[in-house]
């Protein structure tokens, strides 16, 4: 079959190579210059298999309005707030308020991290791609004893999960990371020993390279005007390159893995996916004494900042903020995340000579992505990963190339169709 895929995120990207490798004749549309360059481009650089957990939180919820009118709060909310915003907050309201939604949810997005984690081995050992790669493991450090505490209920679901994980003690924790010299509050944490690290955009790009190797073709600089179908099937998309004329692509089957942008291409279809653009920061800055930067990834939980080591070069991200496609980068959303990287890896970069980005994590309000059959036959959808968009995306890719193909899925999906938005 000749399938369509559109977008070359890590999403599109591992899509693409998964239906290649099936015999696929595969076609990719990007707007953009190159793969990667959009939610992929500056990530946390995290494969967190072990933490990946719906957004829709009761507990999340309790915290947020502290969050929202703390100065350095990791959560924002642009005032006044849009319509498209209030919409997401009530409809996240409801999911985390259901009787029984987040712990159905949180377990299937750990059985689809795990099964991502084996489909990502598997990759690795197909193409040895470099994109600055370790296998670590991942910290969530906790700087109150309730942390601690809700860390210990974390382990239990692991533990009944069989993730390989670890409480530690403050001297666990810095003997873990001996550059972790900075005066921070510690009680210790959670150590989640089968995550990995690397950079998302390399990644992306080493990956795409390695599809048209392959003989995947890839339309860069190009829109998608509208998808053809009729009631039944997709059967072309009308594309536009830049200064070009509109060209039309026939298509056996096409995904849709366009991130923020899915809700857009398939309104027209009839079906309205509730996915928001939830803005995120980072700062990449190269390492000024590698002895003093983190081994692996750290989260740390009194300013809710990432900072993982990406080869020579360290990456810290933070802030979930609820302001449309404002790509504007606020400076004291950037002085919290360098105050964080200072109380806990001091003298390990010049924050001088960091590169900042922002980006926009396609999030379902309820917080599993959509996977699955969409408005016609032969239409698939993978987008709505939200902060998981790397984590999953082996094992996303796997799942939709599955169900494509007409095989039975090693997984129940239910927790991930793009119909329980309907329902």
């Amino acid at each position: 079959m000749h399938i369509v895929v559109i977008g070359a995120g890590v999403v599109g990207v591992t899509t693409a190579y998964e239906l290649h490798q099936r015999g696929h004749r595969v076609t990719v549309i990007e707007r953009l210059s190159g793969a990667g360059l959009e939610t992929s481009r500056g990530n946390a650089g995290q494969r967190s298999y072990g933490v990946v957990y719906p957004w829709a939180s009761a507990t999340m919820v309790k915290k947020a309005l502290p969050w929202l009118v703390r100065k350095d709060g990791p959560l924002k909310l642009a005032l006044p707030p849009s319509l498209s915003a209030l919409s997401f907050l009530l409809a996240t309201l409801r999911f985390a308020y259901a009787p029984g939604v987040y712990g159905l949810n949180h377990r299937a997005m750990l059985r689809l991290g795990e099964h991502s984690r084996i489909r990502f081995q598997a990759l690795d050992e197909q193409l040895g791609l470099a994109f600055d790669a370790d296998e670590a493991g991942l910290m969530h450090l906790a700087s109150t004893p309730t942390a601690m505490t809700d860390y210990r209920e974390s382990a239990r679901v692991l533990a009944e999960m069989g993730i390989d994980h670890a409480l530690l003690s403050p001297a666990e924790v810095r003997e873990a990371e001996p550059g972790m010299t900075g005066a921070g509050p510690l009680y210790g944490a959670l150590q989640y020993r089968t995550d990995g690290t690397g950079d998302c955009h390399l990644f992306s790009r080493a990956l795409a390279n390695a599809c048209e190797t392959r003989g995947v073709k890839f339309h860069y600089q190009t829109r998608v005007e509208r998808l053809l179908s009729d009631e039944r099937r997709v059967y072309g998309v009308d594309i536009r390159a830049d200064g070009g004329a509109v060209e039309t692509l026939e298509a056996d089957a096409m995904v849709v893995a366009a991130g923020c942008a899915s809700p857009e291409l398939l309104r027209p279809l009839g079906l309205k996916l509730p996915i928001y653009p939830v803005k995120g920061y980072s700062l990449t800055v190269p390492l000024k004494d590698p002895s003093r930067a983190p081994v692996s990834t750290i989260h740390d939980d009194n300013f809710k900042v990432v900072s993982t080591r990406l080869g020579n070069r360290l990456r810290a991200t933070g802030f979930v903020e609820l302001a449309d496609f404002d790509r504007r980068i606020p400076e004291q959303r950037l002085d919290t995340i360098r105050r964080a990287v200072a109380s806990r890896f001091p003298g390990a970069v010049d924050m001088a000579d960091a590169e900042s980005w922002t980006g926009f994590r396609p999030m379902t309000p309820d917080g599993p992505p959509i996977i699955g059959r969409g408005p016609r036959d032969n239409l698939y959808l993978n987008t709505g990963h939200g902060t998981f968009g790397w984590t999953l995306s082996a094992g996303s890719a796997d799942l939709i190339a599955r169900l494509i193909d007409g095989e039975q899925s090693s997984l129940l999906l239910d927790a991930f169709r793009p119909q329980r938005f309907i329902d």
